[in-house]
């Protein structure tokens, strides 16, 4: 039996109804901005519980151009956590302002405890990332921030509907980003982010960056760039947004079952922390292995797609080094990179291909992995 990671076969088996309609967006010739992609803002907002939602050209463009938006530039800190995605640390590079390490804690987020320490005088930000879909502890972070004057941007790109205590990601800060990548909980067939947020003034300035600062055709008010959310990718979008609450329980449902079987492998395998009140959606199902290579190498060979994310902290990766940090300096998150493998657990695996996979962790680990 395969398991696949990528389920993008399954959820596009049908397609005819989304070619059709692509072929009513062609006919308008409304390709850039436009009628889809208000609506696709619209319609994210609303799923957001936020006022305000601007489509831009992906996750990665929504963290650095917020940043920008927010007057965060050369010079300035903004505090984040090495245990993510290469993105999230690029997107502040990419604004020219230093990112800031604190370590994660048992979650995979940031541990809000050495937020304080990493605070200077230049700190301009903090940048919590949701990680694998689960969520950092905002009312803690927010506390933070409020106490230090500083913004606080939640990286939400794989955390689409997650909360804590019923409040949405994205409702936190002063603004959220998400990542519309094909292996999001919500894609649109390419690259795309967004951006949501309470602020009229960010909206406003938002939309301006992502589309050269102009005011009509004519008139520029600030120099802006290219990020626009393509129309053809809000159409996707807007037809998939409806299934945004399957997919989120079907994958809470899978890593419910995975944490239950797995539950009795001991030191072996550590299923994360669970937190209470917390609504985790389960982008990514990460455990820890204490085997991890071995367990990695035996679950490919029986054709299941496990993976790494991610094997190098973004600290100590080569881009890093002028940041000037060195192994040991946040040992959790060297450990986690150590001992984590992703399984499969999105919303198209078939009950049988669940059991396969819990049957050949526990092989793996009883010794009847030949």
């Amino acid at each position: 039996m395969n398991v696949r990671f990528s389920y993008l076969d399954r959820q596009f088996a049908d397609v005819d109804d989304y070619l059709e309609d692509l072929r009513k967006l062609v006919a308008t010739g409304d390709f850039t901005l436009g009628a889809a992609v208000e609506e696709f803002e619209r319609r994210f907002a609303a799923l957001c519980r936020a006022p305000f939602a601007v489509g831009v050209g992906s996750g990665t463009d929504a963290i650095a151009l917020t940043l920008k938006a927010l007057g965060i530039g050369p010079g300035d800190e903004v505090i984040t956590t090495p245990m993510t995605f290469i993105a999230t640390v690029g997107a502040i590079a990419m604004t020219g302002a230093r990112p800031v390490f604190v370590d994660s804690e048992d979650g995979f987020v940031i541990d809000p405890e050495g937020i304080e320490a990493a605070i200077s005088s230049r700190t301009k930000a903090i940048l919590p990332v949701h990680y694998t879909g689960n969520v950092a502890d905002m009312p803690r972070i927010m506390e933070i921030a409020r106490e230090h004057g500083l913004a606080v941007v939640e990286d939400a790109c794989q955390s689409i509907s997650a909360e804590i205590d019923g409040q949405p990601v994205g409702s936190w800060g002063d603004a959220a980003c998400f990542s519309l990548h094909p292996l999001k909980n919500l894609n649109v067939w390419g690259d795309g982010g967004v951006v949501v947020t309470r602020s009229t003034e960010l909206t406003e300035k938002l939309r301006l960056i992502r589309n050269h600062g102009l005011v009509g055709r004519d008139e520029v008010s600030i120099f802006g760039g290219n990020s626009r959310l393509d129309s053809l990718h809000a159409v996707i979008g807007n037809r998939l947004i409806d299934q945004v609450e399957w997919i989120t329980e079907q994958r809470i449902s899978n890593a419910r079952k995975l944490d239950e079987a797995l539950a009795d492998l001991g030191e072996s395998v550590l299923i994360p922390r669970r937190r209470q009140g917390v609504k985790h959606v389960f982008h990514l199902y990460v455990i820890r292995a204490r085997r991890r290579d071995g367990l990695l190498e035996y679950l490919q060979e029986k054709g299941i797609e496990a993976k790494v994310h991610y094997p190098i902290p973004v600290h100590l990766q080569v881009a890093a080094e002028h940041l000037g940090y060195r192994e040991g300096d946040f040992p959790v998150c060297e450990r986690d990179c150590g001992t984590i493998i992703t399984l499969p657990a999105h919303q198209h695996l078939t009950p049988e291909e669940l059991d396969y996979m819990i049957d050949k962790v526990h092989s793996f680990h009883s010794g009847k992995s030949a």
